[in-house]
């Protein structure tokens, strides 16, 4: 028999968002709903050359990126999605006897990444408020210490960190620990005084900010996403990728969908007014949902999660269930909101009556 890591073989592998039938919203994977606009379909096609090896270096997505925000070509590194260079970053990083420390629940790919690069996780509980508690994540950096993740917003809480947290957390980690902060949702955020992780580029020598086209973009079935960060540390994430990787056509699809931005994140602005108006239903159903800052919302339901994730599919819903934990539902067609708070008031009525996940204020109209 073929001798195997045991510990990869006792990682279970990235579940991904759930299908729906077709009668169902498919809300389980973050996905944006909009369909790509014209020009970038037309980038797309125009770069169809199946016969021909992609930039390697993404090269000319590289340029636009970095001129967009103060960088140079070299501050700038490309990935198919933020999750493979996550998976470089944390590879260049850590290694066996190393830690990689990040907030739990978060990120469901984080315990596998670190896994496959031979390093140990530090999982950190989150506050009760389901966000990073950043002095508990300080106070667990060790000498062992190689990698720290901060999530914001958080997926699948939906929390986020503020620009006065991060500074004091960075001011606390040792220079020589590499910070990557995970912005996937980014585009989303609205609230005042969260971080933007790209106004700390070039400030600190050990943070790496990540970014993805997959979200706001529309583009997660093309798989693209990009780093920033010392020219150093990228340098070590290219020498850890799988080259090659990123394809022609997503690249073309990236630089045209920054041309075109302003219609992308009027998208995103519909999205998120969706957001609010499906989160304060939801609160007026009765259930505790956290203030959301991503395109999705997050369902506290704990030990009733799958149970949640049941009603939700009885109303048309199919949402992503973490047993034990909760339901994030990703906020995606219009006609899906009164389907969600439907099933949101059955949630409430399933719920015990001292429930964490339902809402004890009372309300004064």
């Amino acid at each position: 028999m073929v001798k195997l890591r045991p510990e990869i073989l006792a990682t279970p592998p990235y579940r991904q968002g759930k299908p729906a039938g077709a009668d169902a919203f498919k809300l389980s994977s973050n996905e944006n709903p909009f369909p790509p606009l014209p020009g970038v379909l037309e980038a797309v096609m125009s770069a169809v050359a199946v016969n021909r090896y992609p930039d390697a270096s993404a090269l000319a997505l590289r340029e636009v990126l970095a001129e967009r925000h103060g960088l140079s070509v070299d501050e700038v590194h490309v990935g198919a999605g933020s999750v493979a260079l996550l998976s470089q970053l944390i590879t260049a990083a850590a290694g066996p006897g190393d830690e990689v420390v990040y907030a739990w629940r978060s990120f469901e790919a984080y315990p596998g990444l670190v896994t496959v690069a031979g390093a140990t996780s530090v999982q950190i509980p989150n506050r009760p408020d389901h966000s990073h508690d950043l002095e508990a994540m300080a106070a667990a950096v060790t000498e062992r210490t190689r990698v720290v993740i901060v999530c914001s917003p958080n997926n699948p809480t939906g929390t986020v960190v503020s620009a006065d947290e991060i500074d004091a957390f960075l001011d606390r980690i040792p220079s020589d620990v590499l910070v990557l902060l995970d912005e996937a949702y980014a585009e989303f955020v609205t609230g005042p005084g969260v971080v933007d992780g790209l106004r700390l580029v070039g400030t600190r020598p050990n943070l790496v900010v990540l970014r993805t086209f997959s979200k706001a973009y529309g583009l997660a079935g093309l798989r693209i996403g990009w780093a920033a960060g010392p020219a150093v540390v990228l340098d070590a994430a290219r020498a850890a990728a799988i080259p090659l990787s990123v394809t022609e056509p997503a690249q073309q699809a990236a630089i045209a969908s920054l041309r075109l931005e302003d219609e992308l994140l009027a998208r995103v602005r519909s999205l998120v007014a969706l957001r609010d108006s499906l989160a304060g239903d939801l609160r007026a159903a009765g259930l505790a949902v956290p203030e959301a800052h991503g395109n999705f919302l997050w369902i506290p339901a704990g030990d009733e999660a799958t149970r949640a994730g049941e009603i939700l599919v009885e109303s048309g819903v199919v949402a992503r269930v973490f047993p034990g934990e909760g339901v994030r539902v990703s906020v995606g067609e219009d006609d899906a909101a009164g389907r969600i708070v439907v099933a949101a008031a059955r949630i409430v009525e399933m719920l015990p009556a001292h429930h964490p996940a339902r809402r004890t204020e009372v309300r004064v109209d």
